[in-house]
């Protein structure tokens, strides 16, 4: 038997397989061995702690509770189950690509005492399972934990089938469901953590893993509850964001300065506008940044929980305006849609600079699309000369 990864040690899977003695098994590598950044394991080059976190945190939440069962659709490399794999091979149930099927499946484990957990792509958990969570989890208020990765645009060039750009604005109006949003890792652990025991069904909604660490640990990483300060600034800019965005409006904020200050939501339902509403002054703009339709998701929430509160101020969504996303690598679409530092930082400056109130459409516009395109484009063939030119003289 295989002896079980350490949690301190970060493994993914290899592109390829490797023969032994007639039998072709997989290759675990340390990380530092994988350089493909086009890769869409769950192990990032920035610090690849989230990637692992549901593996190695179910499995130290198994050893205390047996009750625990996981639940994959083919993809425990690629949502990084590996540590829970090797340890409980017995609770690790595979259901194949049967997204639907795992989804009902859990609710009825649920059902017979069981705490499932069940993790796969957004697109095929949120979106093409919207009615398993609806009917089989919600409404009979089943403990199941569905663990969503990929969310967004962060699948990238394979296309529309598995961007996951609609989860939250679907999923925001099914009752008795929870909605976490985690930035990073420790957060995401000390969410796990903290939700073990609540008593109806959770969506955790996930990035691909390689969101740089925001908080120090999980010990000071906050738990459900109201949206968390995690830049301190003036109130004339206020950036509100979530999960894998939080990290890019952080950088932004520092690159405008003292007048901005950035939070995040990382929990989407219940949504608790309280630290928001307290930061709001009386000349404050509110810049919501979301990987997500800005139809229904974030923007349309803190809107809606503002209002609710009587805080009339200006808030502006900023994500996928009511489009599909084109096709390409996850890091040129964030920047295609002013999704990274460097557009929510020109973005949020041109909103403090402007006076009066400017047309959203002004804040990112088709020229600024169009710019990134011809830089990225002009990348790639500076690339590919260096490669061939690298070819040429070997």
């Amino acid at each position: 038997m295989n002896a079980p990864l350490k949690a301190s040690t970060w493994y993914t899977r290899a592109k390829h397989m490797t023969k032994t003695q007639g039998k072709t098994v997989r290759d675990f590598r340390p990380l530092a061995d994988l350089k493909d950044g086009r890769s869409f394991d769950m192990a990032g080059r920035d610090s690849g702690e989230s990637a692992l976190v549901s593996g190695s945190v179910l499995a130290d939440l198994a050893r205390e509770d047996e009750r625990i069962v996981l639940g994959t659709a083919d993809l425990q490399f690629a949502t990084q189950m590996v540590q829970f794999r090797f340890e409980f091979p017995e609770r690790l149930l595979q259901f194949g690509i049967s997204e639907r099927n795992m989804l009902g499946a859990a609710a009825g484990l649920a059902s017979s005492g069981y705490i499932p957990y069940v993790c796969t792509f957004a697109c095929f958990a949120g979106v093409l399972g919207f009615e398993n969570i609806k009917t089989d989890m919600a409404y009979p208020q089943m403990p199941v934990r569905v663990l969503a990765t990929h969310a967004g645009i962060s699948m990238g060039f394979f296309a529309t089938s598995h961007h996951a750009t609609e989860d939250i604005g679907a999923l925001r109006t099914v009752a008795n469901l929870m909605i976490l949003s985690p930035s990073d890792g420790p957060s995401y652990e000390a969410m796990l953590r903290a939700t073990k025991d609540h008593p109806g069904p959770i969506y955790f909604r996930l990035g691909r893993g390689r969101e740089p660490r925001i908080y120090e640990s999980a010990q000071v990483a906050p738990t459900p509850g109201a949206s968390t300060l995690v830049r301190k600034g003036g109130n004339k800019i206020l950036i509100v964001a979530t999960g894998a965005m939080v990290y890019p409006a952080i950088k932004a904020a520092e690159q405008l300065g003292d007048d901005v200050s950035v939070f995040d939501v990382h929990t989407i339902k219940p949504f608790d506008p309280s630290t928001i509403v307290e930061a709001v002054g009386t000349d404050t703009k509110i810049l919501v940044v979301e990987e997500h339709n800005v139809e229904g998701g974030l923007g349309s929430i803190v809107r809606e929980g503002l209002f609710d509160n009587c805080v009339h101020v200006p808030v502006y969504k900023h994500g996928l305006m009511d489009e599909f996303a084109i096709i390409g690598p996850p890091a040129h679409l964030y920047q295609y849609y002013g999704l990274d530092a460097a557009g929510i930082a020109t973005i949020a400056d041109r909103l403090a600079s402007a006076s009066g109130l400017p047309r959203p459409s002004s804040l990112w516009t088709k020229q600024d699309r169009d710019r990134v395109s011809g830089e990225v484009a002009a990348n790639r063939k500076v690339r590919a000369k260096v490669t061939w030119a690298g070819r040429q003289s070997a």
